[in-house]
């Protein structure tokens, strides 16, 4: 019921949305013209030398330059800034859901890959869905739930990369739980959109988001104190306090009695993974991913099907530029939904999938004049939903692409008593289909679809990014590279850009999800020509509200040793640097 509430919501939003569209005239509505960057860009890149910090909240930015101020790393930075959003932006993010994470280490040259996402539970079995006559995963509560990997993912990046103490890095965020912080605006429409239905329904819920039962408005301050006092637990005991200590008893005791199947021993079993990155390169870039169980893999078999098109000579928002764009992410989407999943229980064709023989037979499959009704997945040869984005680099040349997430806004909406966050609902993201790659299991992990990417020419760091929205991830960061490498973009501009997204490809449950070629979704700024145009290819083209991702990056100039920062404009955030 909660989740068809909240479609239903949306869904009223987006017809709305168009009415407007119909109604107002379709021209430029900018208030204000920029002479030195195109009529779409918001603002200008930050610049700065000594460290650069992009995330979606300011307190957060500040949090994390205040700590490269003290002699922090670039990763003991970006634990303190993801500890602030999971304080301002609850909805989105916190120590109760999973996190990955891509590190430029300047000392050695080379990227490290953190997949710090957690298994499902061990006592939770394929019988137990089965004998409650369940044919997919509920997308909240009890059965959603799989260990939270935050807390361990920041423990394994400060083993490796960090400087300062744990009491140094998340006293910002502590300071902020139990002192009160104003709400901003978009989050306070998030907390009332998505909230409003979990305060009716949970106690617990309304005691640690709520105002004396009252959704937070825009202005309001706001303090989480029973959150202070377990992030201060962190501060003093490390991981292990969450995964093996008080915290992990209270969530033991929680589930055992809300019918959660998450235990203190799943909890004590959990461990990240440090992977390697993958990549392709694109006109000269090479664009990094993690592989599965997360997604980005996706948006490297889209760049090398568009690698095939002179996107340039088309232009930005060309009718071709959107159709072959359209075109790559059916296909690769339709890869996605059949391959990508544990790699501890599937041999998974990554070779075959990334190889770019494989993006030309693919490619084939293209009409320059049609729209694609259905594709089917690929053949490769076996050779081998809401979130925040952040970056942050230091003086010393280290980079961090980080993204976590509790899943949907408000994860499960499961909050364990006296603990101050909720648990994430990614184990919805499991199908019960047997023989699928992404089949439940015990101690398995979920397909995931948050991804942070990274770019690199000869050998040299130029670009941490990276755009939170579900499934729009992989689109969002073939958006921000194709902008930069095709249509000469600076990377606030390639942020700011109007969006493209698609619906109607399969997700990754086996089933397919549509068979008549899906849906363009165009963020306003597009002209009407060019859907008029798009139109008489056969595509059905539309809008939608608030759907389209939230970009941050840092790109980094290593003739003149200058960082650049950009933030999304559709967010509350900041990009800031000293």
């Amino acid at each position: 019921m909660l989740m068809k509430a909240m479609k239903n919501g949306r869904e009223m939003f987006c017809q709305l949305l168009v009415v407007l569209l119909v109604v107002l005239p379709l021209g430029d509505l900018r208030a204000q013209d920029r002479i030195a960057s195109r009529g779409f860009a918001t603002r200008s890149e930050v610049l700065a030398r000594q460290g650069m910090v992009a995330t979606s909240q300011p307190l957060a930015t500040q949090a994390a330059l205040d700590v490269l101020r003290q002699g922090g790393s670039a990763v003991d930075a970006a634990i303190a800034a993801n500890a602030v959003l999971g304080v301002v932006e609850p909805m989105m993010d916190g120590v109760g859901g999973d996190l990955f994470a891509i590190i430029w280490d300047a000392k050695t040259k080379r990227l490290h890959g953190l997949n710090a996402s957690g298994r499902s539970p061990e006592s939770l079995t394929p019988e137990i869905f089965r004998a409650r006559g369940l044919k997919s995963i509920p997308g909240n509560g009890p059965l959603s739930i799989s260990v939270p990997g935050c807390v361990d993912g920041w423990s394994e990046m400060h083993r490796k990369f960090g400087k300062l103490s744990w009491s140094t890095i998340l006293k910002p965020a502590i300071e902020y739980a139990r002192e009160g912080y104003p709400v901003s605006e978009q989050v306070a429409f998030d907390w009332e959109f998505y909230g409003r239905n979990y305060r009716d329904q949970s106690a617990n819920f309304r005691e640690v988001y709520t105002i004396d039962g009252r959704i937070p408005v825009k202005g309001d301050v706001f303090r989480n104190p029973l959150l202070a006092t377990s992030l201060e637990k962190i501060a003093r005991g490390g991981r292990d306090v969450f995964y093996k200590g008080e915290i992990a008893k209270v969530i033991d005791a929680y589930c055992k009695r809300e019918g959660c199947f998450l235990t203190e021993r799943d909890l004590a079993a959990h461990t990240s993974d440090w992977v390697e990155p993958v990549s392709t390169n694109y006109r000269g870039y090479d664009v990094w991913e993690l592989p599965p169980n997360g997604q980005g893999v996706t948006a490297l078999q889209m760049l090398n099907i568009l690698e095939g098109y002179d996107l340039r000579k088309f232009g930005f928002g060309s009718r071709e530029h959107i159709h072959y764009f359209v075109e790559a992410k059916k296909l690769a989407y339709e890869d996605r939904a059949k391959f990508y999943a544990d790699p501890a229980f599937n041999r998974l064709p990554l070779k075959g999938l990334l190889s770019k023989e494989y993006a030309a037979a693919r490619r084939k499959l293209i009409s320059d004049t049609r729209a694609g009704v259905n594709y089917e997945a690929g053949n490769p040869a076996l050779q081998q939903g809401d979130t925040i984005y952040m970056t942050v680099a230091d003086r010393d040349g280290n980079m961090v692409s980080l993204i976590q997430s509790v899943a949907a806004s408000f994860g499960s909406g499961m909050v364990p008593d006296g603990l101050g966050f909720l648990l994430h609902n990614r184990g919805a993201s499991y199908t019960l289909e047997e023989g699928h790659y992404n089949t439940y299991a015990p101690r398995k992990r979920p397909f995931h679809t948050i991804i942070p990417a990274f770019m690199t020419k000869d050998g040299q760091p130029i670009l941490s990014f990276g755009v939170m929205g579900g499934a729009f991830q992989p689109l969002g960061h073939v958006q921000i590279v194709t902008n930069i490498v095709d249509f000469g973009m600076n990377i606030q501009e390639a942020g700011d850009a109007p969006r493209i997204d698609h619906t109607g490809s399969s997700m990754p449950t086996g089933s397919r999800a549509a068979t008549d070629g899906g849906q363009i979704l165009l963020e306003s700024g597009h002209s009407y020509e060019t859907i008029r145009e798009l139109m008489k290819m056969g595509h059905k083209v539309g809008f939608s509200l608030g759907l389209y991702g939230g970009y941050q990056a840092i790109r980094y100039d290593p003739v003149r040793k200058v960082y650049y920062g950009a933030s999304e404009s559709r967010k509350d955030g900041q990009a800031a640097g000293y």
